[in-house]
C-alpha cells in the first residue's frame, strides 16, 4: 500500500509538472471548473485502482496466511505422530520382543 502512495504522489506530481509547463500557465486556471473536474477525476480513479489492488492483496495475504496456519498443524500432527512411534518402539524394547515378530505366535 504504502508503494501505491508513492506512486499516486509521484504521478500528482508529474500531472502539476506538465500543467506548469503549458505555455498558458497560471494560477488562477488551476482552480478552474475543467481543472478541478480533471483532478477529481484523476482522484476518482485512482482511488477506484487503489481499492481493487487492496482487495486482491488482502485477498492473497489471508490465502497465505491461511496455508502458512495449515502447515504448521500438519507439522505438529507429525511431530504428535512421531512421538507417539518412538513411545511406541519405546514400550516394545521394554518388553523384549523384537518388532518384526508377532507375539501371537509363540
Amino acid at each position: 500500500m504504502k508503494n501505491l502512495h508513492f506512486i499516486g504522489f509521484l504521478l500528482l506530481g508529474l500531472a502539476f509538472l506538465l500543467y506548469y509547463m503549458l505555455p498558458e500557465f497560471s494560477f488562477v486556471k488551476l482552480f478552474e471548473p475543467i481543472s478541478l473536474m480533471g483532478i477529481l477525476a484523476g482522484i476518482g480513479i485512482g482511488l477506484i485502482i487503489g481499492g481493487i489492488v487492496g482487495y486482491v492483496s488482502k485477498g492473497s495475504a489471508l490465502k497465505e496466511e491461511q496455508k502458512r496456519k495449515e502447515l504448521q498443524q500438519l507439522r505438529r500432527e507429525k511431530e504428535d505422530l512421531e512421538k507417539q512411534a518412538a513411545e511406541l518402539a519405546r514400550q516394545q524394547a521394554k518388553q523384549n520382543i523384537p518388532p518384526n515378530e508377532n507375539p501371537q505366535n509363540y
